[in-house]
């Protein structure tokens, strides 16, 4: 039953399924969690540099419009797309309740299909977090129209999951055999479970960006995410250990751009650069 369920549809289309029934309660599982806001603050640091006053960005996979808001607060323009119907809908809520209309514009589209989008641009700067892309197959497609979407010296910053992060596989000793290991051999992908609904998801690593980078586009920045700070699903921890988390923060902040641990995080951050 779980196989045809996944055959039924690419795996951004059941992803998107997924999360449009998890979109009502997404905020609650995840805005209180210090990790998550730590790895939100991480991320928006990482990107605010590239962008000038008031750029037009396009945000992939863009979720309850968490990002989205936080950047039209900077007085920016963003442009944010989901193929979940349900994460749309949370979203336009938002923005409304916000009084950013003006600011936040949304579009249904999945990342795979960008060349059916409608508002083209082009824009300063594109965005896409928290693993969002990993649930495709077809990552090197999204990489090829990237350059097509934006401005001379226009920028691409991408949050993605890679196939090894340090922290999951020491769950091996707790026991956690499943988890552990759930990122070793998926070249074929790794089904994933979100509210009854299964998809399957893929891990890439710095070096597929690199081999994929369109010609026209350059990288320009590669960091790790969550590589010395344990990953959010460990429950509690910054709550529990906040000398220990402080001091972790200090350390990833220092090494999050060395070898090898910006390869072995739970997420590596990557900002490409349209030439």
């Amino acid at each position: 039953m779980v196989a045809e369920q996944i055959a039924a549809a690419p795996a951004e289309v059941l992803a998107g399924a997924a999360f449009s029934k998890q979109s009502v309660i997404f905020d609650d599982l995840y805005s209180s969690n210090t990790i998550v806001n730590y790895k939100r603050a991480r991320v928006r640091a990482h990107i605010s540099p590239y962008l000038k006053p008031n750029s037009h960005i396009l945000e992939l996979n863009s979720g309850t419009g968490e990002d989205a808001l936080y950047f039209a607060s900077q007085g920016h323009f963003v442009h944010a797309t989901d193929i979940s119907e349900g994460m749309q809908q949370v979203l336009k809520g938002k923005v409304a309740n916000a009084r950013m209309g003006n600011a936040v514009t949304n579009e249904i589209c999945s990342f795979t299909n960008l060349k059916q989008l409608q508002n083209r641009g082009p824009y300063y700067a594109i965005f896409s977090n928290f693993g969002g892309l990993n649930c495709t197959n077809e990552l090197h497609k999204v990489l090829s129209e990237l350059p097509n979407l934006l401005k001379p010296s226009g920028t691409a910053t991408l949050v993605i999951i890679p196939p090894f992060c340090l922290w999951e596989t020491l769950l091996i000793f707790k026991g956690k055999f499943k988890t552990a290991t759930r990122r070793f051999f998926s070249k074929n992908g790794r089904i994933a479970h979100v509210e009854g609904q299964y998809f399957k998801c893929w891990y890439y690593s710095p070096g597929y960006v690199k081999k994929h980078c369109p010609p026209d586009m350059q990288i320009i920045n590669i960091e790790g995410l969550c590589t010395i700070v344990p990953p959010s699903y460990i429950e509690g921890f910054a709550e529990k250990h906040p000398a220990k988390f402080a001091w972790l923060k200090g350390w990833e902040g220092r090494l999050k751009h060395t070898w090898p641990w910006r390869n072995m995080g739970d997420y590596f951050v990557v900002t490409l650069r349209k030439v």
